[in-house]
């Protein structure tokens, strides 16, 4: 790797916690006065680094402008679409992405199962908020407040009688998926399917999206599809690393 770059970019973090000097920058570098000084120099021409008044060097402009543009412009489908065709070829069953719009949680992609029993949720149609694993996934990330308010606000439809029944019972299933981290629907919507969720984390760490791996019981048992955990989970986490651009640890 180029030394200089590899230590203009260890300035960046440094000047995340706050503006330093340049003793404190070439300190954190290990290097002289002066080779600091020519890599603030250049960050500071090129906007990523702003010299104050008082001397000290703090983050400038252009890096928020452009890490800005760069999640405005960062399509969480174009990213995962790969992952999920690769889920679907590994596992053989429905795979759904599924974003939150206001009080709605709406499917953006599909990719079909390759058996003959067809699941027919389609693209940009809402998914039932109270019983589909994607919906609890996106909602459970919700701040406290907003959980019991849309818990409060919203019906409780009994598609079957495994649906959610009430409010209490819904902000129970959020806490339990907060904490364990997916979600399942099993024969919550239709009797005869089961959903397996995880959710696709973000650059600032919240849920962005939820992806699911759906599944009739006739085709899969429930107890298969729960199976299926560990690799739906490694696939949120690949999209989530591709999404947020985080380099995978070794």
């Amino acid at each position: 790797m180029s030394q200089s770059v590899e230590r203009a970019l260890a300035v960046l973090p440094l000047l995340a916690k706050g503006a330093a000097g340049l003793g404190a920058v070439a300190d954190e570098l290990g290097v002289h006065k002066s080779t600091a000084l020519r890599l603030l120099r250049t960050l500071d021409a090129h906007g990523f680094v702003y010299r104050q008044s008082d001397g000290r060097y703090r983050l400038g402009a252009q890096l928020f402008a452009l890490a800005a543009e760069a999640i405005e412009n960062l399509d969480v489908r174009e990213v995962a679409h790969p992952h999920l065709v690769e889920l679907n070829a590994a596992t053989g069953h429905t795979v759904h992405l599924a974003l939150h719009q206001d009080d709605e949680v709406v499917y953006v992609d599909k990719v079909d199962s390759r058996y003959p029993v067809r699941m027919y949720s389609r693209i940009g149609r809402p998914v039932p908020l109270t019983v589909a694993a994607v919906a609890k996934l996106l909602l459970a990330d919700l701040p406290e407040a907003e959980r019991r308010a849309l818990a409060d606000r919203i019906e409780y439809p009994r598609y079957t009688v495994r649906s959610t029944p009430d409010a209490a019972a819904f902000l129970r299933e959020l806490d339990l998926v907060r904490e364990q981290g997916w979600a399942t629907d099993l024969g919550g919507h239709e009797e005869s399917i089961n959903c397996l969720g995880a959710p696709v984390h973000g650059p600032d760490g919240r849920v962005a999206a939820a992806l699911s791996v759906s599944a009739p019981g006739v085709v899969l048992s429930a107890e298969g599809l729960l199976a299926l955990l560990p690799q739906v989970l490694r696939t949120a986490d690949a999209i989530s690393r591709d999404y947020s651009g985080v380099q995978e640890r070794t």
